[in-house]
């Protein structure tokens, strides 16, 4: 691992962790718990961005060397969001919280700064300018919060939904407590897309289809900002439930965390997209400059912009008319139509495994698998709440005739 020499360091009381930011740009816990416990073995697959056991290289770090993190009385880390709007709308509607700071339930505080353009922003960050030049929507991302370093935007939004208006997105450079499935926390280096933004739903039985609106938007802003590039057509795919594949690697994903209020459910998407970061496993960049060779690449900004101008024509459609709207659609970019899967089940304590083959054909009703047996028999397929690969641990429930 080489020598370690601490240049800055972040101490976190309440979860017991300290971490160090070496020289070398690697972000390391020092002491403390173990950093992912039984699920290091598999950090590599779960990751979009190095897993926390695994050091964010130097290479790629050079925001971390500049990031704005201090530690106030009680040894809690401090960070800094600059906001600015695609309009004075948005930015007035702000001006009140300029200076005040936020905590996060870790103890973390946040303080928060009007950017003026790309003042704060160095050479390897966002570039808010760009992105809002680029932004063609009416109510998503008009509100952007942007930090070089932040735990994580997902905690952040969550724990701050009614600081902001609806749509809001808050992006960071570098996060080292991103949220993943099953409340898995993940540190992601520069050259991730990572972001979270706001809405509202009030019918609870569309929710669970929300995730799929947002990987297909995705999609659809890949393909679209390819187009205006002239790059060619990337093969990026949508794996069940929520994460985005090429070339049988995993590059992105998906998670929607929601609390229920006044008769509307309080949403918060968290998108992670790895655009020019080739580990751990492979990237946008990479793909593309497979097909065309050279140093071509995606600009953050842009994807975000196209990203929100999909999702916004998207999600519009999805709430007036349903996600079947939308199925066909998602199905041609969905990696599952036709796909045989094998089941195995024990009937009882004590019986062996019996293996039963099915075929996915689509969603359930309820946004689940929807699979047919041999006997053209209909099931629904969950997972099973302990497989890391979804389509891996899957149970059945027949469907009625």
């Amino acid at each position: 691992m080489g020598e370690i020499s601490r240049i800055r360091s972040c101490w976190f009381p309440k979860s017991q962790r300290a971490f160090i930011l070496t020289r070398s740009g690697s972000l390391r816990l020092v002491s403390g718990r173990r950093n992912c416990g039984d699920r290091g073995a598999i950090g590599m697959e779960k990751v979009v961005g190095d897993g926390l056991n695994h050091g964010l290289g130097s290479s790629r770090e050079a925001a971390m060397r500049r990031a704005d993190i201090s530690r106030d009385g009680n040894g809690d880390a401090k960070f800094l969001i600059f906001m600015s709007g695609k309009s004075s709308t948005e930015t007035e509607s702000t001006k009140d919280l300029i200076g005040r700071e936020l905590k996060l339930s870790n103890g973390s505080a946040i303080k928060l700064a009007i950017q003026s353009h790309d003042d704060a922003a160095q050479n390897g960050s966002f570039q808010g300018k760009l992105y809002l030049e680029r932004l063609e929507t009416v109510q998503f991302g008009r509100l952007l919060l942007w930090s070089p370093h932040l735990p994580s935007t997902q905690t952040f939004l969550s724990e701050n939904f009614r600081a902001f208006a609806l749509g809001t997105v808050c992006i960071a450079d570098v996060q080292f407590q991103g949220k993943g499935r099953a409340g898995n926390s993940w540190a992601s280096p520069l050259g991730c897309l990572m972001f979270s933004f706001t809405l509202q739903m009030e019918n609870g039985r569309m929710v669970p289809f929300l995730q799929y609106v947002v990987t297909l938007a995705m999609i659809e802003a890949i393909a679209n900002v390819s187009s205006e590039k002239d790059f060619p057509s990337l093969e990026v795919k949508i794996k069940w439930p929520n994460d985005l594949y090429a070339n049988g690697l995993k590059i992105g994903g998906v998670l929607c965390t929601s609390t229920y209020s006044a008769n509307k459910f309080n949403i918060v998407v968290g998108v992670g997209l790895n655009v020019g970061n080739s580990n751990p496993t492979t990237c946008l960049d990479a793909l593309l400059q497979e097909l065309v060779g050279g140093t071509s690449s995606f600009r953050k900004e842009e994807l975000l912009a196209s990203f929100f101008g999909k999702f916004e024509e998207l999600f519009n459609i999805f709430i007036n008319q349903g996600f079947s709207a939308l199925e066909a659609s998602y199905y041609q970019n969905w990696l599952h139509s036709g796909q045989n899967v094998e089941l195995e089940e024990k009937l009882e304590e004590g019986a062996p495994v019996s293996k039963v083959s099915l075929t996915i054909k689509g969603l359930s009703p309820t946004g689940y698998l929807l699979a047919i047996d041999d006997h053209f028999e209909k099931y629904e397929l969950h997972p099973d709440g302990n497989s890391f690969d979804l389509m891996r641990g899957l149970l059945r429930t027949k469907l009625p005739s």
